[in-house]
């Protein structure tokens, strides 16, 4: 948008534009190449971490720091700890400073580690250049509860006018714009109509759930806050065509019964028990690209026939994003179908054409023996599931579970028959690094229920190529033995490449 636009609103609106007046000055002295949003008013913030951006040899600008809860399960338990986040626009190549205010500074890292940023530490200060938009965890002394979610997004093509934010809400506006501050919503939910856009400002909060519930052409867009006061989604997408998120930051944002939907660049962070974050169900042609999750239980899911949503899935695909599953699955596909919600008679449904890319995992922990896996397809309620690709798959040293779960499955927990078959799946250049994962599993059900057509191509597990023809394998042991991956009964053509 033109600058001149934006001054000349703001200059109308200067009371409650004040933060954003700072921010847009910062903007136009460093060439409009960072873009940082004060916290609006009544918008709580924390002191664990002083942060900081400027452009190479310009002026420090000021980044605000919010309040952030997540989930750390000690033993059985979920108990609630405040983490820290913010967030800040740029295009070019930026210097960041982050100070730790909690102590001294022993060890820093920032992650993902495949990023490879090493900060400078200088007493409590890190710091470190940025050269494309990136989703970190900055770590200090290794403390991953109190850390800060670092977001640092790509400029913002999205922001309406100044014209049209002027005129939001009244008649000829299809524009729904919450600006810096906090905003509660009557009943805690509010009902988009087809055809709006949504806007959450930087620096605004909004307080409550964001529905599009059989809808069309509907977009969600900005760089604040949605999130109810207590547990559940801050934006929800239901029978509803061509949707489009972009940039802000949730508690959950499932998908259920719809097409043609765009998730690009959002973050979700839960804290309570079933805080899936990024849930498909029965829905086709949905995308995520560039989004951040860490969650207090599956960060992403795709599930055929679930909570009144019919049908199978086709054509879900997730690339360049970061997971972190403080609980459960980074990523879970296949348990639910129409054999629990209809009836174990029920036509069963069929999960095809998924693709995972470039996808980085930093953490999974789950005690639940039958809950574990970074990479899992586990088939319950007769579901067909096939032609599912995961490729460049950087894995952390995760804390508790399994790498892989491919299991066609009696879940009774969860399912009502176990699952059809799993095929045609395909493992390229995953890598994982660390020596804390347990067992994978490859099991079939029966010869009906198989597992089979499973290649491993470029499997490689500290630093070790896993392939059927790897030097020093025995020639009695299973290529799985090698990567502590136990092949069970009812599979067919595992291969490692």
């Amino acid at each position: 948008m033109a600058i001149a636009d934006i001054m000349s609103y703001i200059c109308k609106n200067m009371k409650s534009f004040f933060p954003t007046i700072i921010a847009l000055a910062s903007v136009l002295s460093a060439g409009a190449t960072v873009v940082t949003y004060p916290a609006g008013p009544g918008v709580e913030t924390l002191d664990d971490f002083t942060v900081a951006v400027r452009q190479n040899g310009g002026e420090w600008q000021p980044v605000a720091v919010y309040p952030v809860k997540v989930d750390e399960v000690r033993g059985t338990k979920h108990c609630v700890e405040t983490a820290s986040m913010a967030y800040f626009d740029f295009d070019g190549t930026v210097e960041v400073s982050v100070k730790y205010n909690r102590g001294a500074v022993d060890s820093a890292r920032v992650r993902p580690l495949s990023y490879k940023i090493t900060p400078s530490v200088s007493g409590e200060t890190l710091t470190f250049e940025l050269s494309r938009p990136s989703n970190l965890s900055v770590e200090v002394n290794g403390d991953i509860f109190h850390n800060l979610h670092l977001f640092a997004n790509p400029l913002d093509a999205k922001r309406p006018t100044a014209k049209e934010i002027k005129k939001a809400g009244k008649k000829g506006s299809n524009l729904v714009y919450f600006g810096p501050g906090v905003h509660r919503l009557p009943d805690d939910v509010m009902h988009i109509k087809s055809g709006q856009t949504v806007y959450i400002d930087g620096g605004a909060r909004v307080y409550g759930m964001l529905v599009a519930d059989s809808v069309n052409d509907v977009s969600f867009y900005g760089r604040g806050e949605v999130h109810p006061r207590g547990r559940g989604e801050g934006i929800y997408i239901k029978r509803s065509r061509n949707i489009d998120v972009n940039g802000p930051i949730v508690t959950q944002i499932p998908v259920g019964g719809s097409d043609s939907v765009s998730i690009t660049n959002v973050k979700s962070i839960s804290y309570y028990g079933w805080g899936d974050g990024m849930n498909v169900f029965a829905s086709n042609n949905v995308r995520y690209d560039s989004v951040f999750c860490r969650n207090s239980d599956d960060c992403h899911t795709v599930y055929a026939t679930r909570k009144g949503f019919n049908g199978g899935c086709r054509n879900i695909v997730m690339e360049n994003s970061t997971l972190w599953a403080d609980v459960a699955h980074p990523i879970n596909i296949g348990l639910h179908g129409s054999a629990t919600e209809l009836g174990p008679e029920a036509v069963p449904d069929t999960i095809t054409d998924l693709l995972y890319r470039n996808i980085d995992i930093l953490d999974h922990q789950e005690r639940q023996l039958d809950c574990q896996g970074c990479l899992t397809i586990v088939s319950g309620d007769n579901n067909l599931v096939k032609d599912i690709k995961f490729e460049n798959i950087r894995i952390d040293d995760i804390r508790i579970g399994r790498l892989f779960d491919i299991r066609v499955a009696l879940t009774k927990k969860y399912c009502a028959a176990p699952g059809g078959c799993i095929r045609d799946i395909l493992f390229k250049d995953v890598t994982y690094n660390g020596d804390r994962a347990e067992v994978s599993l490859i099991i079939g059900y029966s010869p009906e229920r198989k597992v089979e057509n499973i290649t491993f191509d470029n499997l490689v597990i500290n630093g070790v190529k896993i392939s059927d023809e790897m030097p020093g394998k025995p020639k009695w042991y299973k290529t799985g033995d090698m990567a502590r991956i136990f092949i069970g009964e009812h599979t067919d053509n595992i291969v490692f490449k």
